[in-house]
């Protein structure tokens, strides 16, 4: 067989992976791959203007798409700059293959230009990575690096090559199977949990299922409703695990956490049985985890073992795939309805509906903008955020009817990822619009990718909720701080030269009457547009359960701190 350079092998194994796009940045170790590019025109190379960009891209085109998300950077600078967004992936378990290229062989461990040990950076933040010291082993380690990331519970996998690796030589043998000892995900539950779960559910008078991100990564939207309808059980979902239910279903109960709904929180605090499906058990969704519902019986799906009684007691955890575990229930469980229980929550609901509604008056709230958002670009568009009050909002009055359909930063809270991530989650799916919710600050950290946008013509529309504050942060000061308001307010640029600047359409929105008008303005672009919103200065997202609090603790109002 014909010897080829490692960069080609690399290439190649992009394909044999079904890699038609990945989003990176140039620089010195990697200019042997990037010569070999033109000959893999099947392979989309978009240049990014920032390598953090380029992972939360990969990101973004991975959440949307429900295929792997590959970026590639240099040594050095431009592999420590993934860290973020390796990080940020790895934590929602999203899957994600990192390339970096290093310095030569011969210059390793001896600090040479641009050298970054990166292997050990990333080593507690990834899955899995590497360090392929041969061409020989490039195909094994993509293949054995996507088997990992997509498998099990997903997450972010990274390969190292250095330069020599690149140029020097080898045959091209790809690996049609992948045996990794001691790593054998499992699909079903054991038989003698699925019983004893079958016995909790069935006698169960408040059971509550809390749906999470694993629902949308294991496609089981399907199996999850078919469980809830049989067994006549409400849903609540985690920030992540919205759109694995539509919240006009009758058993769907929107969001839980710090700041879900006041009926959803106190549903999970008043529940005999709670069924977690493909979630952390974290506590951004659970509060304070000793008082998070004692006296319930907590039945805990999850594909990771380790996730299992790391924060609160369960009663039955079951290792397996959520989908086919859900299909397992679906099968045992009795056909049930709970009337009584399903009335008080929804006596609940309309009695505490005030507590995240749209604010009454003619000013320009964040919320009334991103409800706008949602009913007139519909469900099957795509909606990014980046981290804060908008976040919250968006996940609130975003509508989110679909899995795939709401992106955004959980586990690690990542400011600057909102932009990025909606490139990517353009490239992906090119025929759906794509919009993504901006804070003011978090969209001056990495706004630099609307150059990539323009370049790539990805039409993402951009809306800031304006309110020249760290909105978050403000609102913590105010109300645990002794409104002592400290580097939150932050001078603002001129968003709409912004987008001069880049050539696109900048538009800024001051009063109600005219956000439908801009909405549609943006729609019909058919590039990247900019909204500035200014919305309300100091406005604060309720309810909320106070950090430390349980989720019984939920306040509506400043007046209940």
């Amino acid at each position: 067989m014909t010897k080829i350079s490692g960069a080609d092998i690399v290439l190649k194994c992009l394909q044999k992976l079904g890699v038609d796009t990945l989003f990176g940045y140039p620089g010195g170790v990697v200019l042997p791959l990037y010569d070999r590019f033109p000959d893999y025109p099947d392979i989309n190379h978009i240049l990014v203007r920032h390598e953090q960009a380029a992972g939360h891209a990969a990101d973004g085109y991975a959440r949307a798409s429900g295929k792997l998300g590959v970026a590639l950077a240099t040594s050095g600078p431009g592999a420590t700059n993934l860290v973020t967004a390796i990080t940020n992936a790895h934590m929602d378990s999203v899957p994600t293959l990192f390339i970096t290229g290093n310095v030569t062989r011969s210059l390793l461990g001896k600090d040479g230009f641009q050298e970054a040990d990166i292997t050990g950076i990333t080593m507690p933040i990834v899955k899995h990575n590497y360090i392929v010291m041969r061409p020989d082993d490039l195909a094994y380690a993509f293949s054995e690096a996507a088997y990992i990331a997509t498998t099990g519970r997903p997450g972010a996998v990274h390969i190292d090559i250095p330069k020599d690796v690149f140029i020097e030589e080898a045959e091209f043998h790809w690996p049609e199977d992948v045996h990794i000892r001691g790593y054998n995900p499992p699909t079903i539950g054991a038989s003698e949990s699925i019983e004893s779960a079958t016995e909790i559910i069935n006698q169960a008078e408040r059971p509550l299922i809390f749906a999470g991100h694993g629902i949308i990564l294991s496609d089981a939207a399907e199996q999850l409703q078919a469980f809830a309808e049989k067994g006549g059980i409400p849903v609540v979902n985690t920030l992540l695990g919205l759109g694995s239910i539509n919240p006009n279903h009758v058993l769907s109960y929107g969001m839980l956490g710090m700041h879900g709904s006041y009926w959803a929180n106190h549903a999970a605090s008043s529940a005999d049985v709670i069924i977690g499906l493909g979630m952390r058990m974290d506590d951004r969704a659970l509060g304070r985890f000793e008082d998070m519902n004692p006296n319930a019986k907590i039945i805990h799906v999850d594909i990771d073992p380790a996730e299992h009684q790391k924060n609160i007691e369960t009663h039955v955890p079951i290792v397996g795939n959520v989908k086919d575990v859900l299909g397992q229930l679906i099968k045992s469980i009795n056909t049930s309805t709970h009337p009584d229980w399903l009335q008080w929550i929804n006596e609940m609901r309309i009695n505490h509906k005030e507590s995240m509604s749209i604010p009454n008056g003619p000013e320009l709230s964040a919320q009334y903008a991103i409800s706008r958002i949602a009913d007139l670009i519909g469900p099957e568009s795509v909606l990014c955020t980046g981290v804060g009050q908008h976040q919250m909002w968006a996940a609130q009055f975003g509508n989110i009817s679909r899995p795939r359909q709401f992106i955004t930063s959980g586990g690690l809270g990542t400011m600057g990822f909102e932009v990025p991530a909606a490139m990517g989650a353009q490239a992906a799916c090119p025929d759906r619009p794509v919009w993504t919710i901006c804070g003011d600050g978090g969209f001056q950290m990495t706004f630099q990718e609307i150059g990539t946008m323009v370049a790539e013509k990805l039409p993402v529309k951009m809306a800031i909720m304006n309110n020249c504050y760290l909105g978050m942060v403000r609102q913590w000061q105010e109300l645990f701080y002794d409104k002592n308001l400290v580097d939150v307010d932050i001078t603002q640029p001129d968003f709409l030269k912004i987008a001069e600047a880049y050539g696109i359409r900048g538009i800024r929105v001051t009063n109600q009457e005219d956000v439908d008008a801009a909405i549609q303005e943006a729609e019909a672009d058919p590039g990247p547009v900019i909204i500035d919103f200014r919305v309300v200065q100091q406005d604060n997202v309720w309810p909320m359960v106070p950090a430390g609090a349980a989720l019984s603790e939920t306040v509506e109002s400043s007046g209940q701190i």
